[in-house]
């Protein structure tokens, strides 16, 4: 067995109207249960991995999770690179067999953003391995990054085009106002901007990163808008770690990992499955 392709995935959710999960492997218990719900969901799932997690877990040891996952799973599993920092951490992920690769070279001006993005690219198609670029930056704070608000940029629709254009990246993550980590407020999404850019490449998949805690109307009108794959991390985190808070605040004799990482392995699995029927990629599978 082979692991999803990326682009097909998407791309039934972008011409079908759903959108497809990509929740974030931490360690083993987070791997399970993103497995778990998929296969109880009947929906397709990306396993995404970011550079501290993969720093955390051991670049050996996650592929061969993510590997594992696939293999026992009856629905399409994706291992997809998250904010993949630079060439040399992409070099990486793809001898080391993910199947997708992110590459964030949001930070840097537009030309050089088109270039880095274009040269992932002609590393990756000839492998079989698809792309996802970024344009704007997100607020918030991912792994050791850290977005002030105040500096975090919306995507301007016309270097969206010349990105996907000139790169020739399979999915776009344009910044519309969402955050990485828990939001201190409502988030307010540009629904304006997406939907321009959406018009603008009708066929490109557009991604929404820091799903966590965006409102479920705002979920569906940004799926509605072209969106077909929305990130989700913190609110697994925050579950898991509610649980086990909870375990060990009620009982300070409890010292057995198994005995509150396998409640709190649940949680997670609930969160993803509530993720996954309000994006509309249960049953999909």
């Amino acid at each position: 067995m082979a692991f999803a392709s990326f682009k097909e995935v998407l791309l039934d959710g972008y011409r079908n109207g759903y959108a497809v999960g990509q929740f974030n492997m931490n360690n083993l218990e987070f791997t399970q249960a993103i497995i778990e719900a998929a296969n109880e969901e009947k929906s397709p799932v990306i396993l995404g991995v970011s550079e501290g997690a993969m720093k955390y877990m051991g670049l050996e040891y996650t592929v061969a999770m993510a590997r594992v996952a696939m293999e026992t799973s009856k629905v399409p599993v994706i291992l997809h690179l998250d904010h993949g920092p630079s060439l040399e951490v992409v070099m990486k992920c793809i001898r080391a067999g993910f199947s997708s690769i992110m590459i964030d070279a949001s930070h840097y001006e537009l030309e050089k953003n088109i270039a880095l993005s274009k040269q992932v690219v002609e590393l990756c198609h000839p492998l079989g391995i698809e792309v996802e670029g970024e344009l704007g930056r997100i607020g918030g704070t991912e792994d050791d990054l850290t977005v002030d608000e105040r500096d975090a940029t919306l995507a301007v629709p016309a270097e969206a085009v010349r990105l996907v254009q000139e790169s020739g990246i399979d999915a776009l993550a344009p910044a519309i106002g969402s955050a990485h980590g828990p939001y201190k407020g409502k988030p307010e999404l540009a629904f304006g901007r997406l939907e321009e850019i959406k018009n603008l490449l009708p066929n490109t998949p557009l991604v929404l990163h820091g799903g966590s805690g965006i409102p479920d109307e705002d979920i569906r009108k940004a799926i509605s808008l072209g969106v077909s794959k929305i990130n989700v991390n913190t609110e697994n985190q925050q579950a898991l770690t509610r649980v086990i808070r909870e375990i060990l605040g009620k009982d300070e004799n409890v010292f057995d990992p198994r005995k509150y990482m396998k409640p709190g392995r649940e949680a997670i699995k609930e969160v993803v499955k509530e993720k996954m029927r309000l994006f509309g990629s249960s049953g999909r599978a």
